[in-house]
């Protein structure tokens, strides 16, 4: 079956998204008591190394700006002087803005611009206190915290940069510890499932996988550590009779999932339905199809949904859909499986392997 590639969403977002973008995020700030002697560079994460992008001037009056091409997956940045870094995470298009002290560049340092920014600011200062006061009953409250956030968003930039993080000389969470594995596991796996293209995920698959090397040997077994499932990203939407439908509440009926991202106005779209189904006849009453549509005309999508026995919604924000995002979705049809427990167990890119798929989870 043909696939219709990322690049038919890209160049419907380009003609959405032509209202000036030249493409570019910027970073720009002040630096108190800078002058036009401070030199700075700005750096990019891969795979725990750190690369040089671009060097940063400083005006007289300590202001500074710099612009680079958005990266095509959200990535790690930081600001260096000296020895001394401030770090933040860019999606896309993001405009972050840093205001520090010269003397101080690295400790009193404010970031605004994205909410990603603004909470790897709050992560990094709080385990700049930590490492001061060593404080252990306040580390293992804050680590716990952490953990509710990274779950709540496994596959997001800032849970990336919680797992690589340290306090002090020690990482927040340890591959060596079973618990923190299983945190470090639950991103993995989210990696894995929604961004199986980001150069990010063969790293954090292979710190999961030491991990388990590690604590098997010292643990002397051979049993695997038991990993937290992939947890639902929920999708609340109207389907074409006008009632809100929410992922979450659909997969707790105790059937397969079948979640799919579609365009009903793509040329795919009436043989890829139809294979659709297909399946939904084969497994009536064990299976139900949760089906997202980003069709920029209402009307289309209308006509086709009056026809579908599954459920079918709509996302009025079409191919800027935050679903989309947040689902890494890069083509369309995309679908992922869902398993009676509720939890994300299979991505299907492939459409032809769908029904094959499916079949492993009835």
């Amino acid at each position: 079956m043909k696939k219709c590639i990322y690049a038919a969403l890209a160049a419907m977002s380009a003609v959405m998204m032509s209202c000036g973008s030249n493409n570019e995020f910027k970073v720009s700030g002040t630096i108190e008591g800078g002058t036009d002697s401070i030199s700075m560079v700005l750096e990019t994460a891969s795979s725990g190394y750190w690369y040089f992008v671009d060097s940063v001037s400083v005006k007289s009056n300590g202001d500074f700006s710099v612009s680079q091409p958005a990266p095509q997956v959200p990535g790690i940045y930081r600001l260096r002087l000296g020895e001394q870094s401030i770090y933040f995470p860019i999606d896309s298009l993001d405009n972050i803005t840093v205001n520090t002290k010269a003397g101080e560049f690295a400790t009193a340092y404010t970031l605004s611009g994205t909410p990603n920014a603004e909470l790897a600011m709050t992560i990094d200062k709080k385990a700049m206190e930590l490492a001061k006061s060593g404080d252990e009953a306040a580390i293992a409250a804050w680590k716990k915290d952490l953990t509710q956030q990274i779950l709540a968003d496994p596959s997001g930039i800032v849970a990336y940069y919680v797992i690589n993080k340290y306090i002090g000389s020690r990482p927040v969470f340890d591959p060596a510890d079973r618990q923190d594995l299983k945190v470090i596991g639950a991103v993995a796996n989210a990696y894995n499932t929604f961004r199986p293209t980001d150069p990010r995920t063969q790293y954090l698959v292979n710190l999961l996988l030491e991990g388990q090397r590690r604590y098997r040997a010292a643990n002397g077994t051979a049993k695997e550590v038991v990993l937290q499932e992939v947890p639902i990203i929920e999708i609340a939407l109207d389907d074409n009779h006008g009632k809100m439908q929410k992922l979450s509440e659909v997969a707790k009926q105790g059937k397969v999932v079948l979640l799919n991202f579609t365009m009903y106005s793509a040329e795919f779209s009436p043989a890829f339905n139809k294979e659709l189904a297909d399946i939904y006849k084969r497994y009536a009453g064990n299976l139900e199809i949760f089906q997202v549509s980003v069709d920029p005309d209402e009307f289309v999508w209308r006509q086709s949904a009056a026809n579908l026995p599954w459920i079918t919604v709509l996302d009025p924000a079409s191919v800027q859909s935050l679903n989309l995002s947040s689902y890494n979705v890069m083509a369309l049809p995309t679908s992922f499986i869902i398993d009676r427990n509720g939890e994300i167990v299979d991505r299907v890119d492939d459409a032809t392997k769908l029904a094959s798929t499916v079949a492993k989870y009835i």
